[in-house]
């Protein structure tokens, strides 16, 4: 229980350090993972059913060479990307304002600096110090959790066009 203890004092104080734009980047970071997770866990468990629904839909076609047939296959492909890459979009969004969280985390850690430089006088390297660090810890945060997300991102994107083509090759229309 010690090292719980210890890795929550050092999370409060990192936390501290960056202020509240910290805890929307936690925030934001939380959401994005989830998303991420709930993606990974669609494509490796709940796609394999859908997929198997959608080819048994089409296996069970008598005539599969008209157009109204071939309309039939690109409606139960669209059908399955539309699962496949449900929430994506949202996914790139949220890493795309995690930087943008932690240049707002830059922004008022400097207006702290300039703050407490126009209350001082001017000087005060001790004072400014902590402004400074308050302005890049968010950045550093932003960053980082843009990185894993556009890592995430890479991976789950490649699964679901990866599954996409798979169904896409199994709707055979030569039979």
């Amino acid at each position: 229980m010690y090292w719980l203890d210890s890795a929550y004092e050092a999370t409060s104080r990192f936390m501290e350090m960056g202020g509240d734009v910290l805890w929307m980047i936690a925030a934001l970071l939380f959401f994005m993972w989830m998303l991420i997770f709930e993606r990974v866990w669609y494509l490796k468990v709940s796609w394999k059913k859908d997929a198997g629904v959608a080819i048994a839909t089409w296996e069970s076609r008598s005539e599969r060479k008209s157009w109204a047939a071939c309309q039939i296959r690109e409606k139960l492909i669209s059908e399955a990307r539309l699962e496949i890459n449900q929430y994506m979009p949202v996914i790139k969004t949220l890493v795309a304002l995690c930087p943008l969280l932690g240049l707002l985390g830059t922004v008022t850690g400097m207006i702290e600096v300039f703050n407490i430089m126009a209350v001082t006088g001017g000087g005060d390297a001790k004072s400014m110090a902590g402004g400074v660090s308050r302005a890049t810890v968010p950045t550093m945060a932003g960053m980082v959790a843009a990185l894993s997300g556009v890592f995430a991102n890479t991976y789950v994107t490649r699964i679901a066009q990866r599954e996409g083509e798979f169904l896409a090759d199994n709707l055979t229309t030569d039979h």
